[in-house]
C-alpha cells in the first residue's frame, strides 16, 4: 500500500518557476504531500522564445510546457481553470466552475499582463502581448492574411522592441508592405546602456519601424492610434508590451501588495506565512528587481526547498537574487544582442547563444527520465511477468475485464420471475414497479486522472450511458467510493468535492443521490449504481433491421488517448480534448434518438467494434461499417499509428478476427469510457435525426447500415 497523503500544496499558475518546481518533485518525490497546479490551460507558453515565434524562427508548439505531462511525472493532479481568488483565512483557491481547492501551502506563479485596461479603447481594438496564448493566435491569424500591414506596438522598452522587429521580420519574410510603429509615452529602451541603445536604435532603422517617442496616447479605436495632440497612427493590429500588470484578482487575495504585486520576503513567502509567491507575479520586497525571467528560474529550487521544508518541519532558506543579469535580446531575424557588465555584443552568434539557451530550458520539459517500474521479487511465481504485462493497467474502460471472459464466467442471466426482465447483451435490467418500468444498471471507474471533481464527472457522465442508451430519463442513484490513503483532513476535502460534484451533474440530468457507500483502497474508485424510468417502451439491443443507418454520436479514441496519457506521451491538448469529449452527457441525443431508433447502446469499455456487434447479435442482423466515416478524437490516430493501446485492446480485437488492422480499424476496438450512443435508425429517418444531434452540439456521424448477414461486420 502506498503511503497515506497528509498535505495539499496547491501551485497557482504554470509559470516558470512552477514548472521546474513540478519537475524538481518529479525526480524526488515527497511521500506524503499531494501536489496540484492549477492553470487556464493543458500547456504553459515559455515568454523567452515569443520574439522567435512571432518572426517565424519557431513553431507555436515551440513555446509550450506541456503541464498535463509534466504533472503526470510529478505524480501531480492538474485543474485547468483560471484561479480569480485566494481566501487565506479558509485556505482555499477558487476557480469557476468547481468547489473551491483547498490547501495547506500554496504558491502563486501566474505571472504578468500586458493589458491596459486605463487606456481607453484598447480592449476592444487592442492585443495584449501577455497572456502569451491568445496574442500568439491573433498573430498567426493577422500574419497569413494579405495586403499591407499596418502595425504598432504600445511600449518602448526591450519587450516592445523584440516584438515589433520580429513582427518587421515575418510580413518581410510573407512579402507583405509594412508600416510598423514603437510607440512610448517617454524615452524608449532607458533599460539597456548607451551602446546597446544605439544598436537597438539601429536595429529599428533597419526595419523602417516608427520610433515614436514621448508621445501620450489619448485612445485606440478601429482606424488606429489617436495620440494626445490628435495625431492618428493608421494601424490595423495594435498590441502592448508597455510594462508588466499585476492581475486584478490577486487584490482581492488580503495578502500585502505593492502595485498589486504580492511580496514577498527573502524566503518567497507572502504575508500569510502558507502562501508563496514566484515570478513576474511577486515583489521582491527584500531586495526589488526588474521583472525578468532569469529571476523566476533562479528561484525553482529555493522554492522547492522551502515547500520541502514546510511539509517536513525543516528550517526555510533565503534566495539571493543576482545583482545584474545577461540580456540577450531579438533582433528580429536570426540575430540578437547580448549584455551583461557594461559590456555588448550582436550578430547571429548572439541568437544562436540565445537558441541554444532557450531550447536546453524547454528540453527539461520535452526530455522527461523515465522513472522505471520497481524491480519484481527474485522469487515469484511462474506467470506473473505475463499477467503483469509490458505498460501499466489503464485507467477506465480499459481497465475492465474482457468481454470473452466475462461472457464465460457469467453466462446467460436468467432469474425467472414475472417482475424482472434480464436484455440479451444489455448492461441494464428492467424492473416493473406497479405500473412502472425502471431501469438499473451500475459502472464504476477506476481512475485514470488525478483531479476527484474532473473523474467525478465523467464516471457520472459515463454511468448514466446505459440510462439513456435505453431511452429512459435518469432517476437514482447510489454512489460507492474508493479513496486512496488520506489522512482525515484530505479524506473530508475529497469527499466534499467529489459529492459536491456528483449532486450537481445527476441533478442536471434530472437524478438524485440517495445513498451510498465508502472505503480505503489504494487507488480512487468511483462507482455508481443508477435507476431510470421508461415513459416509452425501452430502446434495446434487439430491434436492428436490416437497412437501417448506424449513427454514433461522438468520436472514438479515450482509451488509445489515456493509454498514452499514462507513459506520459500524450500531448496535453490532446488529452484536454479526450476529457471534453467524455463530459458531454448523452441525455439529449437520446431524447433525439430514443422515438426512432430501432435499437441502441453506449459504446464503452468493448470498443465500437464489439459494441456493434453485440448489437448484430441481439438483432441477428449483421453491419457494414464505413471506416473514413467513423469520427476520431484529435490525436487519436497518430497515438495509434504509433502503436499505442489500451490494456484491453487485445481482447476487444478477438471479438472480431476477420476485420482488417491498422489505422483507423484499430480504433474499433478501443474501450471507450463515457462514450457516445450508437443507434440504428430507419434510413428515411437518418439525415434529419443527424441534423438534430449537429444542431444540440453533438459531433454526430453517419458510420454505416445493418445488413442481412447474421451477426457479420463488414467494411465497405
Amino acid at each position: 500500500m502506498p503511503l497515506p497523503q497528509t498535505r495539499d500544496v496547491v501551485l497557482v499558475g504554470g509559470g516558470h518557476t512552477h514548472a521546474l518546481v513540478l519537475r524538481m518533485f518529479g525526480m524526488r518525490p515527497v511521500p506524503g504531500a499531494r501536489l496540484t497546479v492549477i492553470n487556464p490551460g493543458p500547456t504553459a507558453p515559455y515568454s523567452g522564445m515569443l520574439p522567435g515565434f512571432v518572426a517565424g524562427h519557431y513553431g507555436r508548439d515551440a513555446l509550450d510546457i506541456d503541464l498535463v505531462q509534466l504533472a503526470r511525472f510529478a505524480g501531480a493532479r492538474v485543474i485547468q481553470g483560471a484561479a480569480h481568488h485566494i481566501d487565506v483565512a479558509a485556505q482555499q483557491v477558487h476557480v469557476n466552475g468547481r468547489p473551491p481547492i483547498a490547501y495547506d501551502y500554496c504558491s502563486v506563479d501566474v505571472g504578468i499582463t500586458s493589458a491596459m485596461p486605463d487606456l481607453p479603447g484598447f480592449a476592444d481594438h487592442g492585443v495584449p502581448a501577455k497572456p502569451l496564448g491568445p496574442f500568439s493566435e491573433r498573430w498567426a491569424s493577422y500574419l497569413s492574411g494579405t495586403g499591407p500591414a499596418k502595425i504598432a506596438v504600445l511600449g518602448g522598452g526591450v519587450a516592445g522592441v523584440e516584438l515589433v522587429l520580429a513582427m518587421a521580420h515575418a510580413l518581410r519574410s510573407a512579402g507583405r508592405s509594412a508600416k510598423l510603429h514603437l510607440v512610448d509615452r517617454a524615452q524608449a529602451l532607458t533599460a539597456v546602456d548607451a551602446v546597446s541603445q544605439a544598436r537597438l536604435r539601429a536595429a529599428l532603422s533597419d526595419y523602417d519601424v516608427n520610433l515614436v517617442e514621448n508621445a501620450e496616447v489619448a485612445r485606440v479605436a478601429a482606424d488606429g492610434i489617436h495620440l494626445g495632440d490628435n495625431t492618428l497612427i493608421e494601424t490595423d493590429f495594435v498590441t502592448g508590451a508597455a510594462g508588466a500588470l499585476p492581475h486584478d484578482w490577486i487584490a482581492d487575495s488580503d495578502l500585502a501588495l505593492q502595485d498589486g504585486f504580492i511580496t514577498v520576503n527573502a524566503q518567497l513567502l507572502s504575508s500569510d506565512q502558507r502562501v508563496f509567491a514566484v515570478g513576474d507575479c511577486a515583489h521582491l520586497g527584500f531586495d526589488p528587481r526588474p521583472k525578468a525571467g532569469v529571476y523566476a528560474v533562479r528561484q525553482a529550487p529555493v522554492l522547492r526547498d522551502n515547500l520541502v521544508a514546510v511539509l517536513s518541519g525543516r528550517p526555510l532558506r533565503a534566495y539571493k537574487p543576482q545583482k545584474d543579469y545577461l540580456k540577450l535580446i531579438s533582433l528580429g531575424g536570426k540575430s540578437a544582442l547580448a549584455q551583461r557588465l557594461g559590456r555588448s555584443f550582436s550578430g547571429p552568434l548572439m541568437w544562436r547563444w540565445k537558441d541554444h539557451i532557450d531550447q536546453k530550458f524547454m528540453a527539461q520539459f520535452r526530455e522527461l527520465p523515465a522513472m522505471g517500474a520497481p524491480d519484481l521479487p527474485p522469487l515469484r511465481a511462474l506467470g506473473v511477468d505475463e499477467a503483469l504485462g509490458d505498460k501499466p493497467l489503464c485507467g477506465g474502460c480499459g481497465s475492465k475485464v474482457g468481454r470473452s471472459l466475462l461472457r464465460a464466467s457469467l453466462g446467460t442471466p436468467s432469474v425467472g420471475r414475472d417482475d424482472i426482465e434480464t436484455l440479451p447483451g444489455d448492461d441494464a435490467a428492467l424492473l416493473r414497479v406497479g405500473g412502472a418500468r425502471q431501469v438499473i444498471t451500475t459502472d464504476h471507474l477506476r481512475a485514470f486522472t488525478l483531479d476527484p471533481v474532473l473523474m467525478t464527472r465523467i464516471t457520472v457522465t459515463h454511468a448514466l450511458g446505459d440510462i439513456w442508451a435505453m431511452g429512459a430519463r435518469p432517476q437514482a442513484t447510489t454512489l460507492s467510493l474508493i479513496l486512496p490513503r488520506l489522512s482525515p483532513e484530505l479524506q473530508g476535502r475529497t469527499l466534499a468535492e467529489i459529492n459536491t460534484v456528483a449532486r450537481e451533474t445527476l441533478h442536471a440530468a434530472g437524478a438524485e443521490i440517495v445513498g451510498g457507500h465508502t472505503t480505503m483502497g489504494a487507488e480512487l474508485t468511483i462507482g455508481l449504481t443508477v435507476t431510470g424510468l421508461c415513459e416509452a417502451e425501452p430502446v434495446t439491443l434487439a430491434g436492428g433491421q436490416p437497412g437501417d443507418v448506424l449513427i454514433l454520436t461522438k468520436p472514438v479514441g479515450s482509451g488509445v488517448i489515456l493509454a498514452a496519457e499514462m507513459a506520459g506521451n500524450a500531448p496535453g491538448a490532446v488529452v484536454t480534448g479526450a476529457f471534453e469529449q467524455m463530459l458531454q452527457g448523452q441525455g439529449e441525443a437520446s431524447a433525439i434518438l430514443a422515438p426512432a431508433a430501432h435499437a441502441m447502446t453506449d459504446v464503452t469499455g468493448f470498443g465500437l467494434a464489439g459494441h456493434l456487434h453485440g448489437m448484430c447479435e441481439a438483432s441477428d442482423v449483421g453491419a457494414s461499417l464505413n471506416l473514413d466515416a467513423v469520427p476520431l478524437m484529435e490525436g487519436a490516430l497518430k497515438l495509434a499509428e504509433q502503436d499505442v493501446r489500451s490494456t484491453l485492446y487485445a481482447d476487444n480485437r478477438s471479438l472480431t478476427p476477420d476485420l482488417p488492422e491498422g489505422g483507423v480499424a484499430d480504433l474499433l476496438y478501443d474501450p471507450q469510457t463515457s462514450g457516445g450512443l450508437l443507434a440504428a435508425v430507419p434510413a428515411d429517418a437518418a439525415a434529419d435525426l443527424l441534423e438534430q444531434l449537429q444542431a444540440a452540439g453533438y459531433p454526430a456521424a453517419r458510420i454505416g447500415v445493418l445488413t442481412e448477414a447474421p451477426v457479420q461486420i463488414t467494411l465497405d
